[in-house]
């Protein structure tokens, strides 16, 4: 009886190392996830703010200087048609 219960104990220890092993590899990823992001310096609500702000003026900044070639270029293909024209 002992032997049998040996055989089933090591084939129950096969099974769980399968299903450990497989499982295993994304436990490890979250951990390692886990991990680094708690290695992660969060900026301050002032930092957030502050660099939303830069990133804005620069945006409007661009926005204004395309929009200003634009108009340069407009005007200057409204000249050549109206020489040709």
């Amino acid at each position: 009886m002992s032997e049998e219960k040996k055989v089933q104990n090591s084939q129950l220890d096969k099974k769980k190392k399968k299903k450990a092993k497989g499982s295993g590899k994304i436990g490890k990823w979250f951990r390692e996830m886990r991990s680094e992001l708690k290695k992660v310096v969060w900026p301050s609500r002032k930092q957030i703010i502050n660099n939303s702000l830069v990133a804005i003026v620069v945006i409007v900044i661009f926005a204004v200087v395309v929009w200003g070639f634009d108009q340069l270029a407009n005007q200057a293909i409204s000249a050549l048609i109206s020489l040709g024209g």
